[in-house]
């Protein structure tokens, strides 16, 4: 038998190291060859690893979250063969600990006394600090071992893992262990009622979650936000939207809000273009750009993320709608490009039918504006001599208050409220 080690391969693109977001196996075991052991993130995207051989894990090179260098050793496997990685390099520095085997309480025995009587004098029976006692299916934290897929399942269905038996090795816990788990009920293995669950899970932020925390830890730090919130009656914009997709049903991209939205932001930064910009704060610049590029921020399995719609002043609503749907599909299956993740000059967020009333959106750094949409509802309207059912949506508008005044974002906003309020302006000289 030999030892094996895969190490970070080379993704392209200048990429001399990567972060740590999964393991998909633990020391103990048994992968096989093209067999996915990890994910990684670079600053371009989430990338899988496979397994270039067969073999019993013996060490892993990083534990979630720590940044690992293109080239340096990933993973070491027990293989047929002699392996490529000698003795020496064997050594067991793995960056999860194994297993700590259970400890049994030990008895109280009498002292036999050089005499041959016996005393009663008791003897410790706490284990030696380095044999801790852990959970059956724990590992030396405690916390149950199972792979992320597992926990995941665990979670959804609201199954404390520590109710769990494993049977995989050190007590791991299989999706068939899981399984079993949910079809013979939620009630702990010898039929009593479960007690109150005191566990504490620790997660660790990485990856994609602490790439989005960062940006909105920098956002909300750097910029002063100012948000208005404007009434919209969309009655007539749905209307409109509603016959539109009728008429093309099945012949182009279904409309949602969205492009009518996009082409109120183009009319109206038309008039006001320092809304279309960058502010370099370090430099003390501020970029203010001629072609649009708004982005849609859109909720992924791995989190937000920010797709850019390209000159949105070049398309029609057709063109926006067929790209948005582009977009947000990619983003939501992982296969975005970098390009069209990056280079937005203001940006949309929605969150659709679960919108609420108003919300607070923060600006995308370095942009100074950013535009939210509520969701609609149907609320009474004074008309001046009678209420009137009307579908009503809120816009909420965030801007940066270094470089945005307060009179500037009422001006904008009430241009969106206009443009959206009398649909037929959005196509008035287009």
């Amino acid at each position: 038998m030999g030892v094996y080690a895969i190490k970070l391969p080379d993704v392209g693109e200048g990429i001399a190291e990567a972060e740590l977001i999964e393991w998909n196996v633990a020391i103990g075991d048994v992968v096989r060859e093209d067999d996915v052991i990890a994910s990684v993130m670079t600053d371009k995207a989430n990338i899988e690893i496979p397994s270039s051989v067969s073999g019993k894990v013996l060490w892993l090179g990083a534990d979630i979250g720590e940044t690992v260098a293109v080239g340096a050793d990933l993973i070491r496997l027990e293989v047929d063969g002699e392996g490529n990685v000698t003795a020496q390099a064997e050594e067991p520095q793995a960056a999860m600990p194994e297993p700590v085997a259970e400890v049994a309480p030990v008895e109280s025995e009498p002292d036999v006394s050089a005499s041959g009587s016996a005393t009663d004098k008791p003897v410790d029976a706490s284990p030696a600090p380095e044999a801790r006692a852990v959970p059956r299916n724990g590992g030396a934290s405690g916390r149950p071992l199972a792979a992320p897929s597992v926990r995941k399942r665990a979670r959804e269905a609201g199954v404390d893992l520590q109710s769990v038996a494993g049977s995989g090795p050190a007590g791991r816990i299989t999706q068939d262990d899981l399984t079993a788990f949910l079809e013979n009920g939620t009630t702990a293995a010898n039929g009593t009622k479960p007690g109150k669950n005191l566990q504490v899970e620790q997660i660790k932020v990485v990856g994609m979650r602490r790439r989005i925390a960062e940006k909105m830890a920098l956002a909300k730090a750097k910029i002063p936000h100012i948000t208005i919130v404007e009434e919209i009656d969309v009655t007539n914009l749905e209307d409109l939207r509603a016959e539109l997709n009728t008429s093309h049903e099945g012949s182009r991209a279904k409309l949602t809000i969205l492009p009518f939205v996009m082409k109120a932001i183009v009319e109206a930064v038309r008039e006001q273009p320092a809304l279309n910009a960058h502010f370099d704060d370090e430099a003390g610049v501020i970029h203010q750009y001629g072609g649009v590029h708004i982005g849609i921020a859109t909720q992924t399995p791995n989190g937000l993320v920010v797709p850019v719609v390209r000159h949105a002043e070049a398309h029609s609503l057709w063109d926006s709608a067929a790209e948005i749907l582009r977009l947000s599909t990619e983003a939501r299956d992982g296969k975005a490009a970098r390009d069209d993740l990056s280079g937005s000059t203001i940006t949309i967020t929605s969150l659709g039918p679960l919108g609420a009333i108003a919300t607070t959106p923060i600006i995308n750094h370095p942009e100074v504006a950013i535009v939210g949409i509520n969701k609609i509802a149907v609320r009474p309207w004074w008309d001046g001599q009678q209420f009137m059912p009307r579908k009503m949506m809120n816009l909420s508008c965030s801007f940066d208050h270094r470089i945005i005044d307060g009179w500037d974002a009422a001006v904008f906003v009430q241009k969106l409220k206009s443009l959206l309020e009398r649909p037929a302006m959005l196509f008035v000289g287009s």
